[in-house]
């Protein structure tokens, strides 16, 4: 499975602080769990990142009528 393979999974997505000043992305799907800490500039980084693709996928999509 690649980043270009699309797949029919659900998941639970949270973002939020924890108390020690880190930045949680939690993802949960199919039983597991899988808690990623980052510093809040990595955690801007990848905001950047995200929107970065987010512009990229709509200049990929096809166009609404």
């Amino acid at each position: 499975m690649g980043i270009d393979t699309e797949r029919d999974i659900e998941a639970n997505l949270q973002i939020g602080p924890t108390d020690t000043g880190m930045v949680r992305i939690y993802v949960e799907a199919d039983g597991v769990e899988i808690p990623m800490d980052f510093t809040p500039d990595d955690a801007t980084e990848i905001a950047e990142e995200i929107t970065a693709a987010a512009n990229r996928a709509r200049g990929m999509a096809p166009k609404r009528r």
